[in-house]
């Protein structure tokens, strides 16, 4: 099978996201699965490999156009000395995080690499650099001028997504509304059957207020927005259910039953999802054009340094990369072959007992 090239942007350097690339691509095993391309510098690759404590080559280059298939490769996106500050969000930290992440995508545009996998970045640090978006997701969904995207975090069987992202809670209620609930279960339809094979996705959709509103006892968005938006995304064919009490779907152990859950908030879906999943999850933005996948923690500032980070999840993020481009890849392909059928058929139909004499 051909090795598919997957980009890496950093991360915050005075987090742990090196560290866990590191460990990561050490195990030969990973190295031989695809060809890791890690935007960043070789100055801080280094200086966080001495940290690890693990002796291994890289290739360094200035493009993606310039790579070697047996190591980790590292595109440097800056040449100065730059001061790493472990455990500490500062500018210079996300401004590296920005250099790396925007070299990336622009490589994902072109073709250079095949999917990207983001290392964790800092939000204080990101803002001290001037990045105008809450987070990687809303970032990726404006570079590819995708119309919307959908936060989903991946686990075995277990996959979340989420109708808003990165917004105060004072705020949630007021941004949640029909379309953007039928647009997210659209997507989140989408992807469950283009990039994980799901033939008939069955999609089970929770309540924005506590009980989902008790019949508008506890609040009526259920009954006005939410539950009108399962109605419509039903009659167009889609499998979606709800409003769901989102304590007692998680507790209960509802949640097994489906393919995908859409939950209305971030803690209202993260929460059960790291419980049930910590170390083995990934986050993964549906409804792009390209495959982006990350690890489902954060910077981990109070391990930075230390050596003493699990790379369970990047490295999840790395073969969920890979196997999501293997799908989409096989399923698009299948697509267009029956479209091709398709086609061929009707002209078959147009020139039924016509003889053409050649």
């Amino acid at each position: 099978m051909e090795k598919l090239k997957i980009g890496i942007s950093i991360g915050d350097m005075n987090g742990i996201g090196l560290e866990t690339i590191i460990k990561t691509f050490s195990d030969q095993r990973v190295l031989k699965q695809c060809i890791p391309v890690v935007y960043g510098s070789t100055k801080v690759v280094s200086y966080h490999k001495n940290i690890v404590g693990i002796d291994f080559r890289f290739n360094a280059t200035r493009s993606a156009e310039n790579l070697q298939h047996d190591k980790i490769n590292v595109v440097n996106c800056w040449q100065d000395n730059v001061n790493i500050t472990l455990g500490k969000a500062s500018e210079i930290g996300g401004k590296c995080a920005y250099m790396s992440l925007d070299a990336a995508t622009e490589d994902l545009k072109k073709g250079l690499i095949d999917a990207l996998v983001t290392a964790p970045i800092n939000k204080q640090a990101m803002k001290m650099a001037d990045f105008p978006y809450p987070g990687h997701t809303e970032y990726l969904t404006d570079k590819f001028d995708a119309e919307e995207s959908l936060m989903l975090m991946v686990s075995d069987g277990l996959r979340v997504g989420l109708v808003t992202n990165h917004l105060p809670v004072k705020d949630i209620a007021a941004a949640i509304t029909k379309d953007l609930i039928v647009n997210k279960i659209n997507i989140m339809n989408e992807t469950l059957k283009m990039d994980f094979n799901i033939e008939r996705p069955l999609i089970a959709v929770l309540g924005l207020n506590p009980h989902a509103g008790d019949e508008g006892a506890i609040g009526d968005e259920e009954i006005n927005i939410i539950r009108p938006a399962i109605v419509e995304c039903k009659k167009s064919g889609i499998m979606a259910t709800g409003p769901f009490a989102a304590d007692g779907f998680f507790g209960s152990g509802q949640f097994t039953k489906f393919d995908g859950i859409l939950a209305m908030y971030h803690d209202q879906g993260l929460g059960p999802f790291k419980t049930l999943s910590l170390k083995h999850g990934i986050n993964f933005t549906a409804g792009l054009p390209y495959v982006r996948t990350s690890p489902d923690h954060g910077t981990a500032f109070e391990l930075a340094g230390k050596n003493e980070s699990d790379p369970s999840s990047f490295r999840t993020a790395i073969f969920s990369a890979l196997d999501i481009c293997r799908t989409r890849k096989i399923n698009l392909e299948l697509q267009e072959n029956a479209l091709v059928k398709e086609d061929a058929l009707a002209d078959a139909d147009d020139n039924d007992g016509v003889i053409i004499d050649d």
